[in-house]
């Protein structure tokens, strides 16, 4: 992790900041190792630009920290400490004048902000998203790794849920399904809440699995993630159970078209814009680009929504490393809703496609 911390430092240096204060778990993890969600309790990694970092967190926690690897400096607290004072304490002995912090500002609250406002009343406030976004962007060997095996065990669990598709059985009938299937395999968290949706219900491009039954002529949207050691997974397959009707059948072609020409776009070089519109037009063209209402994708990792943002204005040059979904849907109300995702990776010279069950429309009997 310490090649980690440095680029961080570096950056530090470069935009003459004293002192980072990263109270995310997801990026606490990303640079110590260690992670946690503390609930309401406060977590914290504080960087400098020479000196020692220092964790804070629960003291019941430390023995874990620990354990993950971290080697320097721990605060722990109690539920009755005051772990502000011990901050402030541990940041003066490092280093007397602080005049530029960088935070989180889309996760530090406004309460914790005001204590950090006490504590360094004379200092200036900058974000530190953008920095450890970028430097979370690109993924190395171990991280593609664990994200491959989170995706293997997507394709199982899709896999795993259209055997399950049957006459009468409900959404959730088939979620809970695939989900203790996964637990059986050892899965103990998801990306996010899965979702099975059939009928309608799939034209609601987040839409909430609930007591609607399967039926012949349905199609039925799978989206759902794995985690494996912090590192998500994301896929959406859209079947369809018995003979769809032709309106239907010309909705799928046309996202699994779009989705298509949406991955041999992606290269080193190519923007994320380029990227979008190539699967944006598509579906223009064929007249649904009004159902279309959302971006084609979004980078993967820690979280299961990072940088890169896959949108029609993003002029970010693709990259070696990144790791991206890919997309498109077209949802008409009481007509059909499809949705085609896969997780890719950007390589050398071209893309690694990492979520393999099939796209070429699967007819459950």
């Amino acid at each position: 992790m310490n090649h980690r911390l440095e680029k961080l430092k570096s950056w530090m240096k470069e935009k003459n900041v004293d002192v980072t204060f990263l109270t995310s778990s997801e990026n606490v993890f990303y640079l110590s190792g260690y992670y946690t969600d503390p609930h309401e309790r406060l977590l914290a990694l504080v960087v400098f630009q020479e000196q020692e970092p220092f964790l804070v967190c629960p003291e019941m926690e430390i023995y874990n920290a620990k354990r993950a690897g971290w080697e320097q400096e721990i605060i722990g607290f109690s539920d009755t400490d005051h772990p502000w004072e011990l901050i402030q304490t541990s940041i003066h002995k490092r280093i007397k004048r602080v005049s530029k912090v960088a935070i989180e500002k889309e996760h530090l609250n406004v309460e914790r902000y005001e204590k950090m406002l006490e504590l360094f009343p004379q200092a200036s406030f900058v974000s530190a998203e953008g920095k450890l976004q970028l430097l979370r962007m690109i993924k190395d060997a171990k991280e593609l790794k664990l994200i491959e095996e989170a995706c293997a065990l997507a394709d199982y669990a899709v896999e795993f849920g259209c055997s399950e598709i049957k006459e009468g059985k409900t959404e959730l009938d088939v979620l809970n399904a695939l989900e203790y299937a996964l637990k059986q395999k050892g899965v103990t968290e998801m990306s996010f809440s899965t979702m099975v949706l059939t009928g309608a219900n799939a034209a609601s491009p987040h839409g909430n699995p609930g007591e609607t039954k399967i039926k012949k002529g349905d199609l039925v949207l799978f989206d759902l993630g794995v985690v494996v050691d912090r590192y998500c997974s994301d896929i959406t397959r859209t079947v369809a159970y018995g003979d769809i009707n032709d309106k239907q059948k010309e909705i799928y072609d046309t996202v699994l078209k779009a989705q298509i020409a949406a991955i041999e776009a992606s290269k080193p070089g190519t923007t994320a814009a380029e990227v979008d519109m190539t699967a944006r037009k598509i579906i223009s063209d064929a007249g649904y680009g009004d159902y279309f209402p959302h971006r084609l994708g979004h980078g993967l990792g820690i979280s299961v929504h990072e940088y890169p943002s896959m949108t029609s204005t993003n002029q970010l040059r693709l990259e070696e490393g990144m790791v991206y979904t890919i997309e498109p849907g077209i949802y008409v109300p009481d007509v059909a809703g499809v949705r085609i995702e896969d997780d890719v990776y950007i390589t050398a010279d071209g893309v690694k496609v990492l979520t393999k069950f099939p796209k070429e429309l699967q007819i459950i009997k």
